[in-house]
């Protein structure tokens, strides 16, 4: 279905489009994105010169109904993140970033730490210098040391706090790890109506080989020439080979 975004969709009427599932009992991973016309996922290096009023209300909106926004590290520092700054629906505080490190190479004195309403979530590896997991604990993180960073892994520690309605917004090598584990439920995709050309990235990259998983055309708006596409996980699809 192909509707305009403005004004005959007022608020309640989009969240309900973009509701959860019900009565989850394990996360539920949402993938949000933009990209120009031409694949880029970014222009200038952020995926802000990709951006639009449009994609704006409906990123303000996916947050806003998410128990837990998980990035990767290498997007929390190149689009300089802070806390989300509405409450979850149901609920009184905004939802909690979790940050993917291997490494723990954050900035205890970035926006993530200084400038959010409730801790962040930072899963890394145990393996990580132990004064980089000190350091991020002293700023408020909540640091969890896992064996492994794969996505069952980051899931179940995410699952294992009742955190089941996940947003993933990057950057690309987390969403490829998820696609490579077909762990990726739902992808919310803005296509701008852009050309960037250049050595722009894509979305999903890594790791090695190609992981084909079918989805469904769950929902399409427009608004001034951009697209927003909601695809789901096909069930009824027959694993391609």
């Amino acid at each position: 279905m192909l509707l305009p975004l403005d004004r005959d969709l007022d608020d309640a009427q989009l969240a309900a489009r973009y509701a959860y599932p019900e009565d989850l009992g394990a996360p539920f991973v949402r993938v949000c994105f933009v990209a120009s016309a031409d694949g880029a996922v970014s222009s200038g290096g952020r995926s802000e010169g990709l951006s639009s009023p449009a994609d704006r209300r409906v990123f303000r909106l996916l947050r806003r109904l998410a128990d837990v926004i998980l990035v990767g590290a290498g997007t929390a520092r190149a689009e300089d993140y802070r806390g989300a700054r509405r409450p979850t629906t149901g609920r009184d505080t905004p939802p909690p970033i979790a940050v993917v490190t291997g490494s723990a190479r954050l900035d205890p004195a970035g926006r993530l730490f200084t400038d959010t309403r409730v801790p962040p979530i930072v899963l890394t590896l145990a393996a990580a210098p132990a004064e980089r997991r000190d350091r991020l604990t002293a700023a408020g993180a909540d640091v969890v040391a896992l064996d492994r960073l794969t996505p069952d892994a980051v899931l179940g520690e995410l699952g294992r706090r009742g955190l089941h309605r996940v947003l993933c917004e990057g950057g690309p090598t987390l969403l490829g790890e998820l696609v490579a584990a077909d762990a990726v439920d739902e992808l919310c995709l803005t296509v701008a109506p852009l050309l960037v050309g250049g050595r722009a990235g894509r979305i999903a990259t890594g790791p090695d080989g190609e992981h084909l998983h079918r989805l469904e055309l769950a929902d399409v708006l427009q608004e001034d020439g951009v697209l927003l596409l909601r695809y789901r996980r096909d069930i009824r699809a027959t694993p391609i080979e």
